[in-house]
């Protein structure tokens, strides 16, 4: 076997000296979403911030601004981004409510993975096309489905913004203890809260998005009701 020379062996190593340094990868706006995005599935939204991201990058905040305005564009990016993992359907007016509802459920586990993000929704109109996507997507299922355009255009308004309210809900209680709420409720003196003493059971009842269903399936229920 061929051995190199020492001399050979030395001018690898010189060579080492030579070598470039590896290229940063470049910030871009989508390397600023997903890390963004980690960020508030880590820490929750109240953690995220413009500087947090350009230091999870390894960089100033100036690079991103070249990239993104300022945080109310990135929280806009940061909707748009969940929002394009919602599957929409093909309108069918036999399965109108249940479409409906499946959107929202989407977009409800996109909203709770990430504690707090539903603040963002809320901060301002939607701007994005992904987040307008499912705006249409639902317009056309409620329009298949004989809804008024007016009603659903306002019940569209209501739904989004009850999942967004119920995921921030959610992000700021965390697990609810029950057990716990349902010993306290039953503390209560009966002269003064005697329904609340009698219904104790149905006000504590519910698992899992039981009341996120039945509350979108009200609304439902009223434009089936014309």
């Amino acid at each position: 076997m061929t051995r190199n020379t020492r001399d050979e062996w030395a001018a690898q190593i010189a060579a080492l000296e030579d070598a470039p340094p590896a290229r940063k990868e470049p910030i871009t706006v989508g390397r600023i979403v997903t890390t963004a995005l980690a960020l508030v599935e880590a820490e929750g939204f109240d953690a995220l911030t413009m500087r947090r991201v350009a230091a999870a990058l390894q960089t100033g905040p100036a690079s991103l601004y070249a990239h993104v305005r300022n945080k109310a564009e990135l929280d806009d990016l940061l909707i748009g981004a969940l929002s394009k993992n919602v599957v929409v359907p093909a309108p069918d007016p036999a399965r109108w409510r249940e479409q409906v509802l499946d959107v929202c459920a989407q977009l409800r586990d996109q909203f709770l993975r990430y504690p707090g993000i539903a603040r963002a929704a809320l901060a301002a109109p939607p701007a994005n096309l992904n987040t307008l996507r499912i705006t249409e997507g639902v317009l056309a299922i409620l329009l298949a489905g004989g809804v008024p355009p007016r009603k659903a255009a306002w019940a569209i308004d209501a739904a989004l913004l009850y999942v967004s309210a119920y995921t921030v809900e959610s992000s700021l209680r965390g697990e609810t203890d029950r057990g716990e709420m349902l010993a306290r409720l039953k503390m209560l003196p009966p002269n003064r809260f005697p329904h609340t003493l009698e219904h104790v059971d149905e006000i504590n009842a519910g698992e899992g998005h039981d009341r996120f269903e039945f509350a979108i399936g009200l609304l439902l229920d009223g434009l089936s009701a014309g």
